[in-house]
């Protein structure tokens, strides 16, 4: 078998494993991509979610895979049959989530590990819980066993010749709750885009599949504004190199960026989520990952939303790479390319689990990786709140300290970790602050904070001195603030902020 394998790679490397949560315990558990003796069975949805039994833990796949479908029957389902207690975990879902009113309060209990905005309002009113934890290790607490699903539903695109199915636009953590899941129900929908990686699951794994064929969520942006164009424009002429690798969200100001690197050369990206704005700048050749040393010619990347534009170019793309020897073996006679060829193939895209994506070492191999997030607010010391409005829940860590540390932290020295935003927020208030609001979270120390940046320029603040942070963010502040800041900071610090030592 290995000597076979050598014709379609050559020389096979032996290479060190890299070392990920949960290691010691992978002998136990299912590998989704490897096919089973066995055919799922294939129900109507009603059917399907009947197993669903009170004080039952749930997990439910997230983002643009939300299996909505599965989610309204689960709902009829416990309300129909006065189930107590069952605990649903996810990710932040898309689309609608009735479970989570007010009358149902009895038969579920929402688990975010990452609030979304259909969860805020039942979070903050204590009808759900979220817990903090980063994107990394999500996956830990599955591998780990301090989380076993008693089952976990799924959105996945149709199965191939061989039942080859996969997640799509999601590898994150649901990877890692089909591994540890005790049932497995899949929404099977032929509009989801065929993406290779930790996206790979073999059909016999199901215990149960339901056809539903829907389009996904379409997330699309409003066109930033004067503000956000202005903060892209700074971002890419003055802190993104040629050859950069880049870690972006989605919103506005990453739009903005993206439209402002149209003349940049040989990006590379290496994220936790993509969005329509990559696809533009691949087409045009301006994300090329020549310059990666680790995944080179690839995008990597967790989890995707946006518009059809972007699912349509996730989609069975004949120069998508896969993530293992066995995704490749399996999908060779579709592919239909000769062996010669499959040596030099350009592998653009791989959608892995979270704790690979986010690992920190793993972001810190990229070259010149260049980590941009934002924030809710920042005091004049450099602490950065992301995951609450003062004590009301708004998100979560989700991947931004991990992708902040190992640009940070990386190993040619030349990466860069920003925070973008506007200065003002849209009631006019500024975004610096001279204390945090209370009860706000941070969730970048200020010793983690390195480039800040707003419509009105960039502040360094690493090494300085608390006095040179809070003159450094005073003149980036909006200017109908810059005076209260100053003479809020003289009352914090006991002295005038200065640029000197």
């Amino acid at each position: 078998m290995l000597r076979n394998l050598g014709l379609i790679f050559g020389k096979i490397q032996r290479v060190k494993p890299f070392h990920l949560y949960g290691q010691r315990y992978l002998g136990t558990l299912r590998e989704p991509s490897q096919p089973l003796k066995r055919c799922p069975k294939w129900v109507c949805v009603e059917d399907a979610v009947k197993i669903i039994n009170s004080e039952h833990l749930v997990f439910i796949q997230g983002g643009a895979g939300t299996p909505m479908e599965l989610v309204r029957a689960m709902t009829e389902h416990g309300i129909c049959n006065n189930l107590r207690g069952v605990r649903l975990l996810h990710l932040n879902l898309e689309g609608d989530t009735p479970f989570a009113n007010p009358e149902f309060e009895k038969h579920f209990r929402s688990i975010s590990l990452y609030v979304g905005y259909n969860l805020r309002e039942a979070v903050n009113e204590g009808r759900a819980d979220c817990i903090p934890v980063f994107m990394h290790e999500i996956p830990k607490l599955f591998y780990e066993k301090q989380i076993v699903p008693d089952i976990a539903l799924i959105h996945v695109s149709m199965p191939d010749a061989r039942g080859f199915c996969s997640l799509g636009v999601n590898a994150d953590c649901t990877r890692a709750a089909i591994c540890t899941a005790k049932v497995l129900i899949a929404q099977v929908n032929e509009h989801i885009p065929r993406s290779f990686g930790d996206t790979l699951v073999h059909s016999s794994h199901f215990d149960w599949a339901v056809r539903h064929d829907c389009p996904l969520p379409c997330v699309g942006c409003l066109l930033p504004n004067d503000l956000e164009q202005e903060i892209g424009k700074i971002i890419a002429q003055r802190l993104i190199e040629d050859g950069a690798t880049l870690q972006l969200g989605i919103g506005c100001i990453p739009d903005s960026i993206f439209c402002a690197l149209v003349n940049h050369k040989d990006l590379g990206i290496h994220s936790e989520i993509i969005s329509d704005g990559i696809v533009d700048l691949v087409q045009h050749g301006n994300i090329t990952n020549k310059c990666k040393l680790k995944h080179r010619g690839r995008i990597v990347n967790s989890f995707a939303i946006g518009t059809k534009k972007l699912y349509d170019f996730l989609h069975n793309n004949p120069v998508i790479g896969m993530a293992n020897w066995l995704t490749l073996i399996a999908l060779r006679k579709e592919i239909k390319f000769s062996c010669h060829f499959i040596i030099r193939i350009i592998v653009m895209l791989e959608m892995l689990a979270a704790n690979y994506v986010n690992n920190c070492q793993v972001i810190s191999m990229q070259p010149k990786m260049t980590a941009i997030n934002s924030c809710i607010e920042m005091d004049l010391t450099g602490q950065i709140c992301s995951d609450s409005l003062g004590c009301k829940m708004y998100s979560g860590f989700g991947g931004q300290l991990d992708f902040t540390r190992g640009a940070a932290n990386s190993q040619d020295g030349r990466g860069k970790a920003i925070i973008a935003f506007p200065s003002v927020t849209s009631r006019g208030e500024s975004k610096i602050q001279p204390v945090l609001k209370l009860g706000a979270g941070v969730v970048i120390t200020r010793a983690h904070a390195h480039y800040i940046v707003t419509e009105h320029g960039v502040a360094n603040l690493f090494g300085k001195t608390l006095r040179q942070r809070a003159n450094a963010l005073i003149q980036i502040a909006h200017p109908d603030h810059r005076e209260c800041l100053e003479k809020a900071a003289f009352e914090r610090l006991k002295s005038n902020p200065t640029k000197y030592l």
